[in-house]
């Protein structure tokens, strides 16, 4: 049997793109480019050098982490840290830039106060809000509020026009799923019925509020306390008329996530954990209707090239000897490492995977993210 629908589109004649041949062809297709993976992989770093990489080529790009450690400034050597603005990168190192680098950290209330800003009709509303108690804390503690902010910060990035490339450095993965979640988690919680009910500024729609919510608002007075409740419907009532705003821009974050110029890389290392977390969130990417653009596997063991050891080349000689055994050892765990990260191969094929083998020194400056920046990028 064959799907009507698919056949008029294999039809109609449109092309899709083929996959890309290398990271750096990923990177010149995107205008967003997310790297996810679970902690302690190296996505951080990764991130780093995919935006080191992409200014040198000429693009004008910034980074920015969701992460709230401080990983992205010790990688880039930045002993002041990271700010919620972001600050320009001197790549200069003896090599001509044509690009820029930027980079900066979330900052989630701020984010917030300024949509709030944006969205409010005057200087008394945006008062009104700011100042508010469960305002303050829903900015800064509230769960999935950083992540909504985190998408913000994205759009608002990917349309300045400092900008033609954002790389995003995501917290581990699976808290990276709720900032491609968040959108639409508060899309949905502003159509919701007890909501448009709380935001009732009328005397008819307070009387609409007693007797339609009361009942639960009233067990949310009992757990949270009456002064926090009364304090998050003044916020709701202040709230009133923002809300077309807040959810047209999530309907923009949503579709900016699902562009074809956004792209998502995820990040791993050869343990069986670490894949084992990859392959997950490839999945979980592959149900939302986005796929893996490319697999980033950090900290491989190098390959020791295909020199065998000399027959009785090393009889009597102990020293030489445990030289082989060790060389043995560690093609070993190269063979095994490798067949660790098939099952991600298998699942993100066609899209490339680069290998990074294991470094001597930590990345921890301008100079190391150039050394992984020749394995992620290496000379064709």
């Amino acid at each position: 049997m064959t799907d009507p629908e698919l056949d008029a589109e294999l039809d109609s004649g449109v092309e899709t793109a083929p996959p890309a041949a290398s990271l750096r062809e990923v990177v010149e297709r995107s205008d967003v480019l997310v790297c996810c993976g679970s902690g302690g992989v190296g996505k951080t770093t990764s991130a780093a050098v995919i935006a080191m990489d992409a200014a040198r080529c000429g693009r004008r790009v910034v980074v920015v982490t969701i992460d709230p450690a401080r990983r992205l400034s010790d990688a880039l050597g930045l002993e002041s840290g990271l700010s919620a603005e972001p600050q320009r990168i001197d790549l200069d190192q003896d090599v001509h830039v044509e690009g820029e680098m930027w980079a900066m950290m979330l900052d989630t209330a701020a984010t917030f106060d300024g949509l709030v800003r944006t969205y409010a009709d005057d200087e008394e509303q945006i008062e009104r809000i700011l100042t508010n108690g469960f305002y303050r804390n829903m900015a800064s503690a509230m769960s999935g509020t950083q992540e909504y902010m985190a998408a913000e910060t994205l759009h608002a990035l990917h349309h300045d026009d400092r900008f033609d490339l954002v790389v995003v450095d995501t917290p581990p993965s699976r808290n990276a799923l709720d900032f491609l979640d968040a959108p639409g988690v508060l899309s949905r919680f502003l159509d919701h019925r007890i909501f448009k009910l709380a935001m009732l500024p009328t005397r008819s729609g307070l009387k609409v509020l007693g007797s339609a919510a009361q009942p639960i608002f009233k067990a949310i007075g009992k757990v949270v306390g009456s002064d926090v409740l009364a304090d998050s419907l003044a916020f709701f009532q202040a709230f009133s008329g923002m809300e077309t705003g807040f959810r047209e821009r999530a309907d923009d974050v949503v579709a900016l996530l699902r562009a074809d110029r956004t792209s998502f890389v995820v990040v791993a290392s050869p343990r069986r954990d670490t894949i084992t977390e990859a392959v997950w969130f490839a999945r979980q990417l592959a149900d939302q209707g986005v796929g893996v653009a490319a697999a980033i596997v950090n900290r491989v063991q190098p390959e020791f090239g295909e020199i065998e050891e000399p027959a009785r080349a090393t009889d009597g000689d102990d020293v030489l000897s445990s030289l082989w055994a060790n060389v043995a050892e560690l093609r070993a765990v190269r063979t095994a490492e490798l067949a660790a990260l098939a099952p991600l191969v298998e699942l993100t094929e066609p899209a490339p995977v680069q290998v990074v083998p294991l470094l001597g020194d930590d990345v921890h400056d301008l100079d190391t993210l150039e050394q992984l920046g020749h394995h992620l990028f290496p000379a064709t």
